[in-house]
């Protein structure tokens, strides 16, 4: 049963991406990182960016195909949800930590994987899997084209993808996205979708 579950939602599909963007995430640091005139704030695109195609691609695996069975099984179906939430995130946060170096902010990278994914999460219990990568991707790329230059403040608070690794604010934004979201995903599932 768990097999036939983690294949019904493109679970390997999914984990392969994820470790694609992981490579792709460790090129482009190492590429920005031997630059010419290094700045710490080229890290940016890497540590907002390759989260929000992680979050997406967890969020388009929570597609159900039969919605109305899942919705008849007999036993409960939180576990699996839950399990097939961290069996994603988790590997996916390790991975980008691992592949952006710490002067790029790895701590950053992991907050803000936990952060989207949260956000997504929720998006697919209340608006659908399908699109629910569209309204973290419009909200990072609103604060990466909106947060101050200079971290902390408030921006903590609205821009937490943009902020370095070490603001609490942002942490716990981030936290309380991630645990909100898991938490309503695990609880109702994905909003059904009709063709």
């Amino acid at each position: 049963m768990p097999t036939l579950y983690l294949r019904s939602r493109a679970f390997p599909a999914t984990a392969v991406a994820v470790a694609g963007l992981a490579l792709l995430a460790a090129w482009a640091a190492h590429g920005l990182g031997h630059g010419p005139g290094f700045d710490p704030t080229a890290r940016a695109p890497v540590t907002l960016f390759a989260p929000l195609f992680a979050s997406a691609a967890i969020g388009t695996s929570l597609f159900s195909h039969s919605d109305e069975l899942d919705r008849t099984a007999a036993r409960r179906w939180w576990p699996r949800r839950l399990g097939h939430l961290l069996a994603l995130t988790v590997p996916a946060a390790g991975a980008l930590a691992l592949a952006v170096p710490e002067r790029f902010g790895a701590d950053a990278t992991v907050r803000n994987v936990l952060g989207a994914t949260g956000v997504t999460v929720a998006a697919a219990a209340l608006f659908g899997a399908g699109t629910s990568w569209l309204p973290m991707t419009l909200y990072g790329s609103a604060a990466y084209l909106a947060a101050p230059r200079a971290p902390g403040g408030a921006a903590a608070f609205w821009a937490w993808p943009m902020q370095p690794g070490g603001q609490t604010a942002a942490w716990a934004m981030a936290l309380s996205a991630y645990v909100a979201g898991v938490a309503l995903f695990t609880l109702r599932g994905p909003r059904p979708e009709r063709p």
